[in-house]
């Protein structure tokens, strides 16, 4: 029997279980993906929770992972069977030794990238790149702010924005992550537990501030966020680690400026498969020169029966950059 994890309940990680499920055949359309290597991602946490709630439960987890495709389906001209391929826009169920994809949904892999690289990197680099090029087209010699810049994301962000020639400026939680920020490329740091955001961007910026911040936070950095902002700036708010935000009052946005929100996400921005390739193919070129460093660290690799372990790690925000889950 192929293994998953699932939950029937939402709750904390304990919820998680490691169970036999009966593995189904590829639909037209689809591919059967043997998973080597699972991203785990705080969107994650979300599913789990029940802040976004899932069709029905017992549920799968997880939309990310890098393997070789077992099987196709009927009417799949572009992938073959034996192909390296990594996806993240696939139904929840990814936490598995098996999963049927979308085969529009899933990029080829390049020998040179790995299946971990590939499961670490895909659904935040796919990120990263929405965010920068599209959501908001960053320019060379441009100040930004980036919350979370040691998280996933943002150890993603803060190296692709330094290949732009962008100065990102990144929000963290202790010098430790401050300094994590500074190696993968963040012209400078914040540490929201003993400074003012606010007052730090415009200090860093000689009261300039910056046209774009991008917020995975949440509501406990929602007003920092607009404070940090130029006359008509934009606030790119793309998650939400810390609760969601809500309640917002439209007359905040004129008293600061006139200024402007999006509230994005990966579907809304890559939506065919010729996107797909395209954001993959310049998150993977970024790799292989090295100019994107996303390998993982053995502690942040966990077996898939053990899930519980890493979801509390990522929770505790104990970790740093990517975590894995392998089969």
């Amino acid at each position: 029997m192929a293994k998953r994890i699932e939950f029937a309940a939402n709750g904390g990680p304990e919820v998680l279980k490691y169970v036999d499920f009966t593995l189904r055949q590829p639909a037209d359309n689809e591919v059967l993906v043997a998973n080597k290597a699972i991203g785990i991602n705080y969107i994650d946490t979300y599913v789990r929770s029940g802040l976004y709630p899932t069709p029905s439960l017992p549920s799968g987890l997880g939309t990310e992972a890098a393997g070789i495709v077992e099987k196709v389906g009927a009417g799949v001209t572009h992938i073959n069977v034996g192909d390296r391929v990594v996806y993240a826009q696939s139904p929840l169920g990814a936490y598995s030794d098996y999963h049927c994809v979308a085969a529009d949904k899933v990029a080829k892999l390049p020998d040179a990238i790995s299946f971990e690289q590939a499961a670490a990197s895909f659904l935040k680099g796919l990120t990263v790149y929405y965010l920068l090029h599209m959501t908001y087209q960053v320019k060379p010699g441009e100040t930004i702010l980036f919350h979370a810049a040691a998280g996933g994301v943002g150890k993603i962000a803060c190296q692709w924005a330094k290949a732009l020639g962008v100065k990102l400026i990144g929000t963290v939680g202790s010098a430790e992550k401050a300094a994590q920020a500074k190696r993968d490329g963040a012209w400078a740091t914040i540490n929201y537990q003993e400074e003012d955001i606010a007052k730090r961007v415009s200090e860093l910026t000689n009261g300039e501030k910056v046209n774009v911040v991008y917020d995975s936070v949440g509501k406990s950095t929602w007003l920092a966020s607009l404070d940090c902002l130029r006359p008509h700036g934009l606030m790119v708010s793309f998650g939400n680690a810390s609760g969601p935000v809500t309640g917002v009052d439209l007359g905040i946005l004129n008293q600061k400026g006139g200024l402007y929100v999006t509230r994005p996400s990966l579907g809304n921005y890559i939506t065919t498969k010729k996107l797909l390739q395209h954001a993959a193919n310049e998150l993977f070129s970024m790799i292989a020169s090295g100019a994107i460093n996303v390998d993982v660290a053995p502690a942040q690799q966990f077996s898939l029966k053990d899930a519980v372990r890493a979801h509390q790690a990522l929770e505790s925000r104990v970790t740093s950059g990517s975590s894995l889950l392998i089969p």
